[in-house]
């Protein structure tokens, strides 16, 4: 199983699978952070082909409906049952797959997927938790142990779409050695939904952000590789801007280089990275009171996109803010083999062997640390369980047939106050979407 995935942290890694009876091959993005196998079944400007239902003997529906939003796209479609080859993994499997007939910003330009292998837990899967994710079918169904590894090789690499992909491994069943050097470090699954880990603290170059470790965790941290870059709640982002600002040797960034908004551009030759701190996050290890960091070089979140007339290099920041948790990407990903040990409920980090620039390596791991002068938990909520979730579904369905009834008898009983029958009344700010990233 090793490199057979392609891709980079800006399109993502994806690899070649075979689907149905006779078999339609189609590549199929890895991602940690959603728990849904699905593919396109409906043709799509962005995409060259995609699996046809109804050439497939062996694809059955049933008949459920499913919608899944991310932080980017959504897309919908149904649900049904098909077999599905894996290279290097004996016979055939039998999987759920969720056809989709229907997207908007999930297929973009320049991606070579036409479907997402959703690697997550159950509790994520859509329409609900009895949906059997791919993986859980694979161990299910095969034997092999309960854990996979993960080894993204695209650091340094230009994330552009005319540049060409990157290699990448996807190991089910265990840990292939040869990936990674030295030791691996392991830290515990907080809740089995995303991959939830415990972040204890960040530094920029030698700088503690020293901000309470409740923080970091705001309201999650997980280790998603379907995610572009390493996202970071408000504050914690705004403490790392501020702090690398002052850490490096340009005073006057842009603000909207921080923002994702422009990109940096150097003479062709130079090398920016000279000029930025390193970035560490260190996680709690499987000894509580103890810590380990990931390092990552400027090499993984100073990116290069582009180029000017063969003149100039331009760069984004790997970084960004978020509303709903710190995420693990692809930014950081490339930097490390990471094992979702399943089994044992941790993930495990080592230096990858493809983690080089220039014959530099670009990421570092070192511990272990005392971790007794941070919080015994440093989580900032615990997992809303799945009945609860369907309570609060419940209630707020209920207040909205109550506004809703309420809404049709002010529209249809006549009003005395109304002076032009002809009026519309819109409420766009009611458009309320939830996102699963």
């Amino acid at each position: 199983m090793v490199n057979n995935l392609q891709g980079d942290s800006g399109r993502g890694y994806y690899m070649e699978m075979t689907l149905g009876t006779p078999g339609q091959k189609l590549n199929i993005l890895v991602d940690t952070g959603s728990s849904n196998f699905a593919v396109a079944a409906a043709p799509h400007p962005y995409i060259t082909n995609f699996f046809n239902t109804a050439l497939s003997s062996t694809y059955q529906s049933t008949g459920r409906d499913v919608a899944v939003k991310y932080t980017q796209g959504n897309w919908e479609g149904e649900l049904g049952t098909d077999r599905v080859q894996i290279a290097s993994v004996p016979g055939t499997i039998t999987i759920n797959i969720a056809s989709i007939l229907s997207s908007d910003g999930f297929f973009l330009p320049g991606v070579n997927w036409q479907g997402i292998l959703g690697l997550a837990y159950p509790l994520l899967a859509r329409p609900d938790s009895s949906v059997e994710p791919f993986f859980n079918s694979v161990v299910r169904q095969t034997g092999i142990p309960d854990v996979f590894s993960l080894q993204m090789c695209g650091a340094g690499l230009s994330a552009s779409t005319e540049a060409d992909p990157a290699d990448g491994s996807l190991v089910m069943g265990g840990v292939e050695p040869t990936l990674y050097s030295g030791s691996m470090w392991y830290t515990p699954i907080k809740e089995e939904w995303y991959y939830q880990v415990e972040v204890l603290k960040l530094e920029v170059g030698d700088q503690n952000l020293n901000l309470d470790c409740k923080e970091y965790n705001m309201d999650k941290a997980i280790v998603d590789s379907g995610t572009t870059l390493l996202r970071l709640p408000v504050n914690v982002f705004n403490s790392v801007v501020e702090a690398i600002s002052r850490t490096s040797l340009i005073q006057d960034f842009s603000s909207g280089f921080w923002e994702g908004t422009k990109l940096a551009c150097w003479l062709k030759g130079e090398t920016p990275w000279r000029f930025f701190p390193k970035l560490s996050i260190y996680l709690r290890a499987t000894n509580t009171s103890q810590s380990f960091k990931i390092t990552i070089l400027p090499q993984l979140y100073i990116q290069p996109i582009t180029d000017i007339d063969g003149t100039m290099d331009c760069f984004r920041f790997g970084i960004s803010s978020s509303s709903n948790g710190l995420v693990i990407g692809a930014t950081v990903m490339e930097g490390f083999y990471v094992v979702f040990d399943r089994a044992e409920r941790r993930v495990g980090f080592a230096v990858s062997q493809c983690a080089v620039n220039g014959g530099i390596a670009v990421s570092e791991i070192s511990g272990p640390f005392s971790s007794a002068d941070v919080a015994s938990d440093c989580a900032a909520g615990g997992l809303p369980r799945e009945p609860l979730l369907w309570v609060i579904s419940y209630a707020l369905m209920t207040v909205c047939a109550i506004v809703l009834l309420i809404l049709v008898l002010v529209l249809v009983l006549p009003c005395r106050c109304r002076r032009d029958r002809s009026e519309e009344i819109t409420d766009e700010s009611s458009l309320v979407r939830h996102r699963i990233k």
